[in-house]
Parts: structure tokens; C-alpha cells; sequence
């Protein structure tokens, strides 16, 4: 029976290590980075398409104001209520001092400075899948932005989800380095594609979630239940959204629908973001959205 005992005890702790080794944070090697330089002018046209003022300048920013990255925003969901942190050039409540292997560990592995687990509210999981230099010249462009001394407001997330060790378990179930949909796809359709999964983050608020919060890949872009409890989020796919190239690429500029209704909620934001991008890669994205109708 003690030889049992001990048998049962030594396997657990065996696999105790096994996890703790499995979800254990990953970091980008400073030497890894070391011969990148960013350039910010191209950075800025990445900010525009990753919505970073989307989520991360003050609630209901305007013009200007949506480059001081502030943070506040409250983003609810099943498992609580995520507050995006201030990543303004403030080095002391944003990311002024961060290096830039640092930068890339956030945004392409979700951890931090300290090595923590960052929640998978924030869109890792789909800026793993940019192409570096693209991430490089962003934090470049942001480096050159206004400092806020706001202070980052906590999550309010209970127990058992407030255990970021747990996000390493939830990434190793949801962490991919593939794109969605597959090859083959046209030159216009893949920067679509990359637009679309990568920097934009469509399907984070386009596709419906399992019971874990991944993102249900089988169910692409077919739309999900609002997280504020109030109304879905559209269906992206060609069959429901029943629009053309055009008529997707004219929405993605100015809000307006084919039937002259206006885009809402926080749909406007990223409006503004895709306003900024050039009519080239509007009409990708459009083409993407619509290249399901040709394999149908």
C-alpha cells in the first residue's frame, strides 16, 4: 500500500512538472531582435489596421485624442470584465520603457515585461500570426505617440479565471501559427486574409466561441452573441452578408451599408480604422471575405 502511495505521489508531482514546464511564459530573446529597425511611417499604417485606438484610447475618443493610448475601456465577457491597460510612451503606467523584444513577446506570445500570462482578451493570438518587421515598425510609430499617466485599471475576473498560470493550458489548446482559411487564394485575397486575421482580428468579435473561450474556427466569421448581452454581431460570410466587393470595400470607408443604414456600436471605431487604410487594401479584405462564395 506505501509503495502505492508513493507511486501515486511521485506521478503527481511528475505531472505537476509536466504542466507547470508546458504553460510556462516563452519570451523573445533580446539577441533575436537585435539587428530590426522600425519605421514608423509604415508603422502607422499597421496601428490604423490592428485597431490599437479601437480598444486602448479613452471611451468615445475623437480625432486626436485617439492617439493617447489611456486605456479604460471595459470589455465584458462570460468570464469577467478586461480593462485595456494604458500602452501609451509613458515609461512608467504605458510601455515607454519596454523594449523591443518585449513588444513582440506581448503581442505575438501574450507576456509580459514580468512574464505573466496576459489574457487572451487581448488579440495574441491573431498577431502571432504578423509578420514581424510589420510589428517592429508599429512599435516604432508608437513610440512617437503622446505619454498618459493614467493608470491601467484592473480586470475584474474572479477565481478560478484570475490564475494566469491557466492561460499557458488555455494557449497551448488555442495558440496557432496558421491561418484559418486556407490556400489557394488570389495576391489580393491572401493580403486579405492578412488584413483580416492577422492585424484587424476580424473573427476575435465575428466567431463564435467554445465553452473555454477559444474561438470555434469551424464556424469562421459566422457571427456571436454580443459579450455585452445586448444583440449578436453579424455573420461575415458571403451567404449572409449578401453584399459585393465594392459594396464591402465602400462600407469598410465610411459606415454605410448598402441600405443606407450606419454602422454602430463599436463597429464605428473600427471604421475609422479602416478609413485610414488605403482603397487597395479595403478591396482586399472585401475580396476575402467574399472568396467562400467561389469554392461554394
Amino acid at each position: 500500500m506505501r509503495g502505492f502511495v508513493r507511486f501515486v505521489l511521485i506521478l503527481g508531482l511528475v505531472a505537476v512538472a509536466a504542466g507547470l514546464w508546458l504553460t510556462r511564459p516563452i519570451s523573445i530573446p533580446e539577441e533575436e531582435v537585435a539587428g530590426l529597425t522600425g519605421d514608423a511611417e509604415a508603422g502607422e499604417a499597421v496601428f490604423w489596421a490592428a485597431g490599437c485606438a479601437s480598444c486602448h484610447s479613452a471611451d468615445e475618443a475623437e480625432g486626436e485624442a485617439r492617439l493617447v493610448l489611456s486605456g479604460g475601456q471595459a470589455f465584458p465577457s462570460d468570464f469577467g470584465t478586461f480593462r485595456a491597460p494604458n500602452i501609451s510612451s509613458n515609461p512608467e503606467h504605458g510601455i515607454g520603457d519596454w523594449t523591443l523584444a518585449e513588444f513582440l513577446t506581448a503581442l505575438q506570445n501574450g507576456i509580459s515585461p514580468e512574464g505573466q500570462h496576459y489574457y487572451p482578451a487581448f488579440p495574441y493570438t491573431a498577431y502571432r500570426l504578423a509578420e514581424r518587421q510589420d510589428l517592429v515598425d508599429l512599435f516604432a510609430f508608437m513610440q512617437t505617440l503622446p505619454a498618459s499617466d493614467a493608470i491601467s485599471l484592473p480586470h475584474e475576473v474572479g477565481f478560478p479565471f484570475s490564475i494566469r498560470r491557466a492561460v499557458g493550458a488555455w494557449n497551448l489548446l488555442h495558440l496557432r501559427d496558421e491561418f484559418t482559411v486556407e490556400d489557394p487564394l488570389s495576391d489580393e485575397e491572401t493580403r486579405g486574409r492578412y488584413l483580416a486575421e492577422a492585424l484587424a482580428h476580424c473573427g476575435e468579435c465575428h466567431t463564435p466561441r467554445n465553452a473555454l473561450g477559444g474561438l470555434d474556427r469551424g464556424a469562421w466569421l459566422t457571427g456571436a452573441p454580443d459579450p455585452s448581452g445586448q444583440g449578436r454581431i453579424p455573420d461575415l460570410t458571403p451567404e449572409a452578408l449578401g453584399w459585393s466587393t465594392g459594396e464591402i470595400a465602400a462600407y469598410l470607408n465610411d459606415g454605410f451599408t448598402p441600405d443606407f443604414d450606419v454602422a454602430g456600436g463599436h463597429m464605428q471605431s473600427v471604421i475609422q480604422n479602416m478609413a485610414r487604410l488605403t482603397e487597395a487594401d479595403r478591396a482586399a479584405i472585401a475580396a476575402y471575405l467574399l472568396h467562400a462564395r467561389d469554392d461554394n
